[in-house]
């Protein structure tokens, strides 16, 4: 069944939800054009800081200075909470990296050649060569500050990490996702998601898996499954402003929800219809994208 969207671009008039959209644009501008709590659940992923060049004007992630792209994630995610339902949840899937050494760029690793990068940015002052970053809880302590409520933090293991090839520290094996809300009391059905009869722990053991169209790494379905599941009820819009290649839509979809991705990238919005065919979400490209 085809969805029908009307998009009106006049002044502060909203885009009317009638079913799954995709829209074409920057995540800060095009959530403008969502009316106030017009979503129930939010579960996303920002592109990190320094570790991914997706060779596009506009994109988040390869800031000069750290604390820019903390602020410019501090600007979409106030208009997150605003277009969030007042009893609902975000769910921030975000990885860490290592200071750069004023290198400018990052050579291949045999084991994984993605991870190379022609340009990146200098060691954050403060910090020394070889620091962990600390992205994670630096973006999760400036939303806490910001007015969100940081209700848990959840290790994603990875039992089927990537490689590294370092002889200095441990291996990386795990990410973070944070849930935050934007009232004190929310909707969270702790039911739907136990492990065997008991609540769901804080350690999510879930495998990476390819997604042979997209050039990096994609979110796990079954990593996004829980929060959709215990964010959300059926029907409800599950909004993602970092679409990428359409997952967090994907499981929408099979979860009985509606979903809305917001992607400035057109390889990756092509990449997200194909994949969400036969579905046909409705795609809105806003002037400029």
């Amino acid at each position: 069944m085809r969805n029908d969207i009307a998009f009106k671009k006049i002044g502060r008039e909203y885009i009317n939800l009638m079913g799954s959209t995709i829209i074409e644009g920057d995540s800060y501008v095009a959530m403008q054009k969502l009316a106030d709590t017009s979503v129930q659940c939010v579960v996303t992923s920002p592109p990190y800081w320094g570790l991914r060049d997706y060779g596009i004007e506009g994109q988040i992630g390869l800031e000069v200075q750290l604390q820019q792209y903390i602020n410019n994630l501090l600007a979409i995610f106030r208009e997150v909470k605003r277009v969030l339902a007042d009893d609902g949840v975000l769910w921030v899937n975000i990885g860490d990296g290592y200071t750069s050494g004023n290198r400018g760029y990052r050579a291949p690793d045999k084991k994984n050649p993605a991870r190379a990068m022609s340009v990146r940015p200098d060691t954050p002052g403060g910090l020394k060569p070889k620091d962990l970053l600390g992205v994670p809880w630096r973006l999760a302590f400036a939303l806490q500050s910001d007015g969100w409520y940081l209700r848990s933090d959840i290790i994603w293991n990875k039992p089927n990490a990537m490689p590294e090839s370092v002889k200095d520290r441990p291996s990386r094996a795990h990410e973070y996702i944070f849930m935050l809300t934007k009232s004190e009391k929310y909707y969270y059905d702790y039911a739907a998601i136990k492990e065997n009869t008991r609540n769901r722990r804080s350690v999510w053991n879930v495998n990476t898996t390819p997604f042979p169209e997209a050039h990096f790494a994609t979110f796990p379905p079954a990593l996004i499954e829980p929060c959709v599941i215990a964010g959300s009820r059926p029907n409800d819009y599950i909004l993602d402003p970092f679409f990428g290649s359409g997952t967090v839509g994907e499981v929408a979809h099979l979860n009985n929800r509606r979903f809305v991705g917001i992607e400035l990238n057109p390889e990756y919005i092509a990449i997200a219809q194909k994949r969400l065919y036969p579905l046909s979400a409705e795609i809105i490209r806003l002037a400029g994208a």
